[in-house]
């Protein structure tokens, strides 16, 4: 492989004289672009260097094998949907299907539809309809630890032309469509978040490793995992925060107040301090801490503080025994 010696012309300046050698390990180290010229012994007139046959197969070497893939099954590819979110406090989502198109919800969530919609019950989420009635059933039995159905409705356009469906939130909060493509595929999130999804979505569980976090994080052991290549839609109560947050950089909140974060972010639960603190302060023994890097959404008021208030009053107040509701004498009206 003795050609003599090289010059080598990169981006008008010229290097050289070098050895053949020296000029293969230049093209090995990524020193030397497919777009170089070269003349030399072997070619006395300047020559693209891919058109000499000494270099040019050291270029199809240098260049790396693609990474392999990650280990595990693909995520699933969804259904492509459009949709819209109407309304404010009480929120509904409408999301548009083309011809074939399906989207899924939990059970309770539909609100309308057009009449091309078809509804069909199914085991699990739909998103592996090639699954045997065993796998379909492991599915739905994932879904019961979080508290969910062992059903999922499954709402596709059979018509065509596009139709709509559309599915109400079950109390007052905000409707958060996510894009699971943007988050690696993957989203962890309380066990009642989600709504609907387009068709493909998984929506499994994940175990909440952390002992203590298990116990005392108000969500327990077990979280929502949401895995797919598309279109998601989680619910939650009060106004919603999304944070995004630095390698390292830590947030301290209340256990119920976290709805969704990126399997990245480091979860965990802390002691509150202080006895008096602990005791008197109303806020609980123990917060979240959420640890960066990854994005995390946040809801100010979750069901479990809305519900205890509601349930605080309808005690105060007997259970509805007819007094005068509005009355600043509440219960010692004459009602009463």
């Amino acid at each position: 492989m003795n050609d003599g010696l090289w010059y080598i012309g990169i981006n008008g300046q010229q290097q050289g004289p070098l050895g053949t050698q020296q000029v293969l390990d230049m093209i090995r180290s990524g020193q030397v672009m497919q777009t170089a010229y070269v003349y030399g012994q072997a070619s006395p007139q300047w020559t693209p260097i891919l058109q000499v046959p000494t270099f040019a197969g050291a270029f199809h070497a240098a260049t790396p094998p693609p990474p392999p893939p990650p280990p595990g099954p693909a995520p699933s590819i969804a259904d492509q949907i459009d949709f819209e979110v109407f309304g404010e406090e009480m929120q509904f989502v409408e999301i548009t299907l083309d011809p074939g198109e399906a989207a899924v919800a939990e059970a309770g969530a539909f609100f309308y539809m057009d009449p091309g919609i078809k509804m069909e019950t199914v085991f699990g989420d739909g998103s592996q309809p090639q699954q045997g009635i065993m796998d379909k059933l492991v599915a739905g039995a994932k879904r019961v630890l979080t508290g969910e159905s062992l059903f999922m409705t499954v709402f596709s356009n059979g018509a065509q032309a596009r139709q709509k469906v559309s599915f109400a939130a079950p109390y007052p909060g905000k409707i958060i469509p996510i894009d699971l493509r943007a988050h690696n595929g993957t989203l962890l999130c309380q066990k009642d978040a989600f709504l609907c999804a387009a068709k493909g979505i998984s929506v499994g569980i994940a175990w909440n490793k952390k002992i203590g976090a298990g116990l005392f994080g108000g969500e327990g052991f077990i979280l929502q995992k949401l895995e797919g290549n598309g279109l998601a839609f989680i619910h939650a109560g009060g106004t919603i925060v999304a944070r995004e947050l630095a390698a390292g950089e830590t947030l301290r909140l209340d256990t119920g107040c976290l709805v969704a974060f990126e399997p990245r972010v480091g979860y965990d639960i802390q002691w509150v301090g202080g006895f008096k603190t602990a005791l008197f302060g109303g806020e609980g023994l123990f917060f979240a801490t959420l640890t960066g890097p990854g994005r995390v959404w946040l809801q100010s008021l979750p069901f479990s503080r809305l519900a205890g208030r509601m349930l605080a009053a309808a005690v105060a107040s007997g259970f509805g025994r007819g007094g005068d509701e509005g009355s600043v004498l509440g219960g010692f009206g004459m009602g009463s």
